[in-house]
């Protein structure tokens, strides 16, 4: 099974310009609020029609502009999970799961709600509805709604964004499960870099309403290669730059020439710098250490914050600041108003394209 998804819309001021193939498994599409993350699954699950394009799920073509076809929504067999996850209000948890069996013209509906409430711990809530349950036991009841259709795609809209922080890692980790079993394609919309790396196999960025090229989590989090992708997997360094050698860049930003590890191509714009991969030097004429004066330092849960601004340092820029993560103990010593030489790997310097 997978999805084969190349669609636009023009909405007027926004404009959906998507192609990718999510194979079998958990893809995440991940991308800042605003995107068009919800837009697309819309445009999947049949809830808004493309402008033109083609998306095909399991083989089964669900729209097609130059063919005419354009499947209503309870035929594409794609279950689509909202962020509110849109329970019928005035229904019962069995009525609003038995609705879903009906659709699908199951027989022994009892029998296979019994199932579905066993398998998604829902019963004894049987009789309550939407407003008297929690925020997991709506979730529970939202996904078996829809694995009572019996979907060869399966989609969730940010499903743990609405909830507070212990209840949200409860959830992810029942959320898990449920996706390890599925068998079928499952989209994953987040803005959460986080969620995306520990419930996705494969993930696409999607940026200003357009998509990137399909990659593992994996090469996401160790080798963005754009500035929005490294944006999205946490990245919080980055400076323009100007090629001066075949693996030496000028940080514009920051003022300091840096070594690379790879070949600079004339289509890299930006470096980006993990704050955990910078670190104190002793030593001014190391290779990739740059004078900084400390300006702020910030003790988080488990490790030190430390702000910088290069030594000469255009003052007006966009990324003029720089911030190093260390331990407790190997910021001990170090003092707002300090200028201290900090450094970074070639290894650790990744090239961006715009």
């Amino acid at each position: 099974m997978s999805l084969s998804v190349r669609i636009k819309k023009n909405f007027g001021s926004f404009s959906l310009d998507v192609e990718f193939e999510a194979p079998d498994g958990v893809m995440g599409l991940l991308g800042a609020s605003g995107c068009g993350k919800s837009m697309t699954l819309k445009c999947v699950a049949g809830v808004i029609s493309p402008d033109e394009g083609r998306i095909v799920a399991d083989g089964r073509v669900l729209f097609d502009s130059a063919k005419k076809i354009n499947l209503p929504p309870q035929h594409r067999r794609v279950g689509l999970l909202f962020q509110n996850y849109a329970l019928f209000p005035n229904m019962t948890v069995e009525r609003n799961i038995m609705s879903a069996l009906a659709i699908r013209g199951k027989r022994n509906l009892r029998g296979r709600f019994a199932e579905l409430a066993e398998k998604f711990y829902i019963r004894g809530l049987e009789n309550h509805y939407p407003a008297n349950l929690s925020g997991g036991q709506q979730q529970r009841v939202a996904l078996a709604r829809i694995m009572a259709s019996e979907p060869t795609v399966l989609m969730l809209d940010e499903p743990l964004s609405a909830l507070d922080s212990y209840l949200r890692w409860q959830l992810e980790g029942e959320l898990s499960s449920i996706l390890d079993e599925f068998e079928g394609t499952t989209m994953y919309v987040s803005h959460n870099r986080d969620e995306v790396y520990r419930l996705c196999e494969k993930v696409c960025i999607m940026n200003s309403g357009m998509t990137e090229v399909v990659r593992s989590v994996k090469q996401l989090f160790e080798s963005p290669n754009t500035l929005s992708s490294s944006l999205l997997s946490g990245c919080k360094n980055y400076s323009r730059v100007k090629r001066i050698t075949r693996r030496l860049v000028h940080a514009v930003d920051w003022n300091v020439d840096l070594t690379c590890r790879e070949d600079v191509e004339d289509d890299i714009c930006y470096i980006g710098v993990r704050a955990h991969y910078l670190s104190p030097s002793d030593d001014d004429g190391e290779q990739n250490a740059f004078p900084c004066r400390v300006i702020r330092i910030i003790q988080d849960v488990f490790h030190t914050i430390i702000n910088l601004v290069p030594i000469g340092a255009p003052v007006d820029r966009d990324f003029s600041r720089v911030r190093m993560e260390l331990s407790r103990e190997a910021s001990r010593s170090i003092r707002t108003g300090d200028i201290i030489s900090v450094k970074v790997k070639p290894e650790d310097v990744m090239l961006l394209k715009k």
